[in-house]
């Protein structure tokens, strides 16, 4: 076994490793160039190698967890870094009295010769007894757990050759993967996969730094459960943005509170065949707690209903938007859902007059179409109003004048060219939603899941916005800034909207059965506090 410690070694930094979805907390979130530093920084002041048996360390003590009767572990580990924290692992595995077999693309001379860190974890694992082998030996029996630990942040294109052939050997097992870092082939800035070969693991241990593309995009699919180990390395660099989605703190209510302590929120929208969306809104405002909710329905009035029968206490009030200015001015406005081509009409007033405005669906697409609309939602924050902004990809491709693919892409982009173009607060739906603002630092939703993927749910999420949003005082009124507050709101209800949905069933959430979950989840939080 060489000179390698006992297994307990693999217990001794226990209390650094973390959980990290659902998130209990905001995690700082770097990229390739802020972990590049980091890492640089760490090993000018460490002695040479304590970075990779720290993540060797890690590694190990993270397989035994998850796989803890486990006997055959394969490795497969890159020519570069990423394969010599696979190869410190594979040593303490065998250590710990596993069959440990590496395959190493990596090589000890030549153009090709791997960093120094790795060659010293590739002799390391030699004296520990670890079969290494470049190719995949025959008559190899099925592996019990694997590690992925072929290129992590390095990847700059997608895997090809042996290396994709390794690839497509990680995605074909059913036993545990581990990937180190980030998934192989995972573009760890964006969340999407270089090329056709990307690792589908089903946990990752991302070490040092949380990446960003671990968890929007095609981040979450691929890198299953997230673990997180600082390797005892201080994080003093600004970050790329956040991972928000912790609980909300709820505040009781009190007994002198009334209605009107709670603020109006209004929805337009609901045009003739779409009037549900409007009226799904309404419930998530009113689940959120807002003190009254008003449906400004833009179908006419002999086809409207007049009442939702499962919530009469919704009201109906037809023809609300040409209110005078001081009505509207004190009201967050919740408006599109279901608008059709009808909400064109009823944005410019809107957007002139509305203290707090949450615009979806409809009213995005009419702002979209109209360099006028544009303009006045730019206005906004010079008076003094914010405004939030919930796109899904298609609407969002279309407010910046590009396709879908190149929103998806790069979502964090994406979401900050929004929020700046439109100087707002702007919700980019989709897997891992990004709240961005014109000078803040993003953030990445890590609640939610699949099941949200249904007709409604959009309308949902910004009824409940609007409601929680609307029982933060009058708008211009509050000391802190209508913006700032803005941006918190909005994330906050998108963390909540996501955790309604945890722990995810099979198939679809219909959309009202998710308004009461939120409204479960809400009345339980009050309980609590």
């Amino acid at each position: 076994m060489g000179t390698f410690s006992p297994p307990d070694r693999c217990s001794r930094r226990l209390h650094t490793m973390n959980r990290i979805l659902p998130p209990t907390r905001a995690w700082p979130l770097h990229g390739v160039a802020g972990t590049r530093r980091i890492e640089a920084d760490a090993t000018d002041a460490l002695p040479p190698h304590t970075l990779m048996r720290r993540a060797g360390e890690a590694l190990a003590r993270l397989t035994l967890a998850i796989a803890p009767h486990a006997q055959r572990v394969w490795v497969a580990a890159g020519p570069g870094n990423n394969g010599g924290d696979g190869l410190e692992a594979a040593a303490l595995l065998q250590a710990a009295g596993k069959q440990v077999h590496v395959t190493w693309l990596g090589a000890a001379e030549g153009e090709q010769r791997a960093p120094a860190d790795a060659l010293d974890a590739h002799a390391r694992a030699a004296a520990a007894g670890v079969l290494i082998n470049a190719e995949w030996p025959c008559g190899l029996q099925p592996p019990d757990v694997a590690i992925d630990a072929l290129l992590g942040i390095g990847a700059t294109r997608a895997p090809v050759g042996r290396m994709a052939d390794i690839v497509d050997r990680l995605n074909a097992l059913t036993c545990p993967v581990i990937a180190v870092d980030v998934p192989s082939g995972l573009d760890a800035d964006r969340g999407q996969a270089w090329g056709a070969a990307c690792v589908r693991a089903d946990h990752t241990l991302s070490l040092l730094t949380l990446k960003p593309g671990l968890f929007t995009a095609s981040g979450r699919d691929h890198g299953g459960a997230v673990w997180f180990d600082t390797l005892e390395v201080s994080d003093d660099d600004a970050p790329d943005a956040w991972l928000s989605g912790a609980p909300a703190v709820v505040t009781a209510r009190r007994h002198a509170q009334h209605k009107g302590s709670f603020g109006d929120v209004v929805v337009v929208g609901g045009a003739a065949g779409m009037v549900g969306a409007a009226w799904l809104a309404a419930r998530a405002a009113h689940a959120a707690g807002a003190g009254r909710v008003l449906v400004d329905s833009l179908q006419d009035a002999m086809h409207a209903p007049g009442v939702d029968a499962s919530r009469p206490e919704l009201m109906m009030s037809r023809g609300w938007s040409l209110s005078a200015p001081a009505v509207l001015n004190a009201a967050t406005v919740v408006c599109g859902c279901g608008g059709g081509s009808s909400i064109r009409e009823r944005l410019p007033r809107l957007l002139s007059l509305a203290g707090r405005l949450v615009l979806d669906a409809d009213a995005l697409n009419a702002v979209s179409a109209d360099p006028q609309l544009m303009k006045q939602l730019k206005q906004r924050r010079q008076r003094g109003q914010a405004t939030v902004i919930t796109p899904h990809p298609l609407e969002a491709a279309r407010l910046l004048g590009c396709d879908v693919a190149q929103v998806q892409s790069d979502r964090l982009a994406a979401a900050t060219a929004l929020a700046e173009r439109a100087v707002c607060v702007a919700v980019l739906k989709g897997s891992g939603s990004v709240i961005a603002a014109p000078g803040v630092k993003p953030h990445i939703n890590g609640t939610g899941n699949a099941s949200l993927a249904s007709g409604g749910t959009g309308d949902v999420l910004a009824g409940w916005l609007g409601g929680r949003w609307a029982q933060a005082g009058r708008p211009g009124t509050l000391l802190i800034d209508e913006f700032e507050l803005a941006f918190a709101t909005a994330s906050q209800a998108v963390a909540d909207h996501g955790a309604a949905a945890e722990p995810e069933r099979p198939g679809v959430l219909a959309a009202s059965e998710l308004v009461e979950r939120l409204r479960h989840r809400l009345a339980m939080g009050r309980a609590a506090a």
